[in-house]
């Protein structure tokens, strides 16, 4: 049995529609609740890394010291393992911080529904083999990735966001955009009053109402996006479905 491990950075946050990518190809998903102290087991024991969003900032270190070691894992596994990575938002900053890059606080939030370009170094990647033009995805965050690590290829944009997507190689990406949300994603907000607090300090009163009308629409095309990423990203690391 393939397993995936899981990096999870606050409560109810989940890998999302990637579990029924991971479904389809037999891999196990374990997550580890770093911000309540859970230890990261070894790495040699799985062959995945999916490392998810949350509200901490890469250089918060002192607030929360588990991320000096979570940042080592990543590293440690992108450069010595080299087996599939994928991190979203938080996820992809904390892949460019460990490898290099610089991480800030962006000029302005992309919370909600926003577009993204792929350029035309991330038409040609392997990664987003399939891809090209302008893309509608999900985005919440606060902070960016300014410059990616030595090495990375950038894959996408957005108005407000130079490095919406990168690669290391072929067998880890980054993405700044939620591709993991689900319309589940969305219907579960509306029960959990900290979501909605944060959407509506973001973007004021009524925020989940307006967001989740502008997302329903806009899940099922993001969920071919992302399906089309993680088949590219499969293909290329080699990792193959447990017959």
């Amino acid at each position: 049995m393939k397993r995936a491990l899981v990096f999870q950075h606050m409560d109810h946050d989940t890998v999302g529609r990637f579990a029924d990518f991971f479904a389809e190809d037999g891999l196990v998903p374990q997550a580890v609740r770093l911000w309540e102290g859970q230890p990261i087991p070894s790495l040699r024991d799985f062959d995945f890394l999916f490392v998810l969003g949350g509200a901490q900032d890469v250089w918060e270190t002192d607030k929360y010291p588990w991320l000096a070691a979570e940042k080592e894992a990543i590293r440690e596994w992108v450069t010595v393992h080299a087996k599939p990575y994928v991190g979203v938002c938080l996820g992809h900053q904390l892949l460019a911080d460990a490898l290099g890059g610089k991480v800030g606080m962006a000029r302005e939030s992309e919370v909600g529904v926003h577009k993204i370009s792929i350029n035309g170094d991330g038409a040609r990647h392997p990664l987003f083999d399939g891809l090209a033009g302008e893309q509608t995805v999900m985005q919440w965050h606060h902070a960016e990735v300014q410059e990616a690590p030595e090495g990375a290829d950038v894959l996408a944009s957005s108005q407000l966001t130079a490095i919406q997507a990168m690669a290391i190689c072929d067998h880890a990406i980054g993405l700044q955009f939620h591709a993991e949300f689900t319309p589940q994603s969305v219907a579960s907000w509306e029960s959990l009053p900290g979501y909605v607090a944060s959407l509506e300090a973001a973007l004021g009163p009524g925020a989940y109402r307006r967001v989740a009308e502008q997302a329903y629409p806009i899940l099922p095309a993001m969920g071919l996006l992302s399906r089309r990423i993680y088949q590219n990203l499969r293909r290329q690391s080699g990792l193959r479905r447990v017959a």
